[in-house]
């Protein structure tokens, strides 16, 4: 049996394989609902053989998302209406997992596919805020600065978008500490110029971040894992780094998370990022090592003997495969068959498996 075809326990659930589908914004909620869009993709991924479907960056209030149509949980009746998805999902097999996240800075900006510019309050979009005044790139509004007050607030959002999720059904929930949101703004000296106790040294950058993860295990139950995801280097010199990012999931694993998904840069748009196949799993193999936690690679993996050496040599716990999932939501059972591995196939495609 190929490693990567073995289950995985975290807690009291088990993953039927190591592949799991990365978070991937659809950009097609409305008012942050998700719509049927959101079944469709998320549970061919489920019927596709993965053994965790995590739904898109889903953000904790409305001025969270990213953009006016990313989905969100900030409401009873956005837990209601990701019911059916999730029971889907298990229904296939695989577990049901969600991001939930805020997107800082980065909030308020138009759809990729029309530029990704900013949007102003009269084109559907708000005055973001952030650690400190600092925009994204130019061109990009000043952020309003985080009061004490406020974080509170956000504290609490994080907190009620898990008990929310709960109510959903998921099994899995990862935390948004990446790609230059808010929780990734406070961890790196880039985005975070406070003089308080949110800022500054080590210590009190990963302060914030680790209060939420706190709040959010809290209400999390005991039998259900916990991730977060982190961007484990900005790639530019000075920024957050590898070193800082196992201290911070050494400090995870005391909070009790489960699993670190090692993703990487996008807190600036000038950063040099060297793309490429497995350009990301060096982060995921040196977190596991020094820090002793479960971790999850990504970026990039597309091959199944890629993804098999990977998890086979210990270099990370699961893959997180997005990109590849978009051109083939039935990637798991593809590269079941490339490996020699014989898994079950839906009942309703079992016609098609020889």
């Amino acid at each position: 049996m190929a490693r990567l075809f073995t289950p995985l326990t975290l807690r009291g659930v088990t993953m039927r394989n190591r592949i799991f589908v990365s978070p991937m914004c659809q950009y097609s909620s409305r008012d942050g609902m998700p719509t049927d869009w959101h079944l469709v993709h998320l549970g061919s991924r489920a019927v596709g053989g993965a053994g965790l479907v995590i739904v898109e960056a889903t953000a904790v209030s409305p001025e969270g998302r990213i953009s006016p149509d990313d989905s969100g949980i900030w409401s009873d009746r956005h837990a209601e209406a990701f019911q059916p998805i999730a029971r889907f999902i298990r229904e296939q097999g695989a577990v049901p997992g969600i991001q939930l996240a805020h997107a800082g800075r980065k909030a308020s900006t138009d759809l990729p596919w029309r530029g990704g510019a900013p949007l102003s309050p009269a084109e559907r979009g708000w005055l973001p805020f952030a650690p400190s005044p600092l925009p994204f790139a130019p061109g990009h509004p000043v952020p309003r600065e985080l009061a004490p007050d406020g974080l509170e607030q956000v504290e609490e959002q994080f907190r009620a978008a898990a008990r929310r999720a709960l109510i959903a059904g998921f099994q899995v929930a990862e935390i948004h500490m990446a790609h230059g949101y808010l929780l990734h703004e406070f961890l790196s000296p880039l985005s975070n110029h406070r003089t308080d106790q949110w800022g500054g040294s080590l210590e009190n950058r990963l302060r914030f971040p680790l209060r939420v993860a706190r709040s959010v295990r809290a209400i999390w139950p005991d039998e259900l894992p916990l991730f977060v995801r982190i961007s484990a280097t900005d790639w530019v010199e000075g920024g957050w780094d590898l070193g800082q990012s196992i201290v911070l999931a050494c400090r995870l694993r005391e909070v009790g998370v489960d699993l670190v998904d090692c993703s990487a840069g996008f807190l600036t748009p000038d950063a040099d990022i060297p793309f490429g196949p497995g350009y990301q799993t060096p982060f995921a193999a040196a977190v596991r090592r020094e820090a002793g936690i479960a971790t999850g690679a990504v970026g990039f993996i597309t091959d199944p003997a890629q993804a098999e050496q990977i998890v086979a040599t210990g270099q990370s716990d699961a893959v997180l495969l997005a990109r590849q999932f978009l051109r083939d939501p039935y990637w798991p059972l593809h590269a079941a068959r490339a490996l020699g591995v014989d898994v079950p196939w839906p009942e309703q495609y079992e016609r098609a498996k020889l």
